[in-house]
């Protein structure tokens, strides 16, 4: 993966044509006209830069993603986990609840998670 840092504005429209894949670009340009207030440049401009990046593509005019949300994400956590807390998750799970209180039901899902991936593993 190359440079796969999103700004803000580029995470919102990376999410938009997540949530409308396949797309096609004509369509995407009247989306983000609407929800961003963008002109027709902007969108093709954000585009063309996010398939540099090889996270979108764009063939035969209909935008498509290379990877997943779900795929973007995980990386991105893994790095911050890796490059923040050297690769400790306890200390980066840690740092995350020492600030914020979980919930009951937080607590019992984290539970259930971590003895799925126990079993699984």
């Amino acid at each position: 993966m190359k440079d796969m840092e999103l700004g803000t504005v580029q995470a919102h429209f990376a999410d938009i044509v997540w949530a409308n894949e396949p797309i096609a670009s004509g369509e995407l340009v009247r989306i983000c006209e609407k929800t961003l207030n963008w002109k027709k440049p902007t969108t093709y401009t954000v585009l063309r830069k996010l398939c540099e990046k090889g996270l979108l593509q764009n063939r035969g005019g209909v935008v498509t993603s290379l990877i997943s949300r779900e795929e973007f994400y995980s990386k991105k956590s893994e790095r911050i986990v890796e490059e923040s807390f050297a690769g400790s998750l306890p200390a980066f799970v840690a740092s995350f609840i020492s600030r914020k209180s979980l919930t009951a039901e937080e607590a019992d899902e984290i539970r259930r998670m971590i003895d799925a991936f126990k079993k699984e593993g």
